[in-house]
């Protein structure tokens, strides 16, 4: 993991979706999850919410307007 915690946060998430990408891809096996719990819990740590790429569709798609509270619960 030390690898991980070196890297700037910016970097830590693009090689992220980079890894999913490519899992997605079948370019990387799936035992590349282990390498993806490893970035989260060095994003976690760093107060970086990482989420898979449906979650975050599901929220971009949705129609609901921000500004009312119930969005966010």
């Amino acid at each position: 993991m030390p690898f991980y915690e070196k890297l700037p946060s910016n970097l830590l998430i693009d090689f992220y979706n980079e890894i999913r990408n490519n899992i997605e891809r079948g370019i990387l096996t799936e035992r590349m999850h282990d390498e993806l719990e490893l970035i989260k819990k060095v994003a976690k740590r760093r107060g970086i919410l990482l989420f898979d790429r449906s979650i975050s569709n599901n929220i971009l798609s949705d129609n609901r307007d921000p500004s009312n509270e119930r969005w966010y619960e």
